[in-house]
């Protein structure tokens, strides 16, 4: 029979408390990046063309494309929850256009998107991607203009 030999090198033993607060804080730091970025992005000034649309999630996409601006993650959040809201009601597929003037719906959205961009937390955002794995769908795309 063999007798081990005794281990004399040092291991470094990361628990998963260590782990997770360091997972913790880079996603704290990649939140507080895309807050103070997107608080830099100016909100368009001049707008007024009425997009025809049928879901909310549908006129976010329009509005990305016309003004050529990402959303901010809240936004496109509450964009999709307002959809969902929709589901099962009377009016389910009525295209949201002919319920409301599309003039007013991207007015809502700019406001909202305002609201997000100024004052949300990067804690606060960094805690909703801590706990959304797939937050990454609701994140547009960021290259900034050259």
């Amino acid at each position: 029979m063999k007798r081990t030999i005794p281990w004399t090198d040092s291991v470094d033993v990361i628990s998963s408390d260590e782990s997770s607060s360091s997972d913790s804080d880079l996603l704290i730091r990649r939140a507080e990046m895309y807050q103070d970025y997107m608080k830099h992005i100016p909100i368009p000034a001049q707008r007024g063309s009425a997009i025809p649309f049928s879901s909310w999630v549908g006129l976010g996409k329009s509005v990305k494309q016309l003004y050529r601006q990402p959303l901010h993650y809240l936004t496109n959040i509450l964009l999709y929850k307002w959809d969902q809201q929709r589901i099962g009601s009377e009016d389910e597929y009525t295209p949201l256009d002919t319920m409301m003037h599309p003039c007013k719906a991207e007015a809502t959205i700019w406001l909202v998107e305002e609201v997000h961009r100024r004052t949300s937390s990067h804690y606060h955002v960094a805690k909703i991607w801590q706990s959304d794995p797939m937050h990454h769908a609701f994140v547009d795309s960021i290259f900034p203009q050259l």
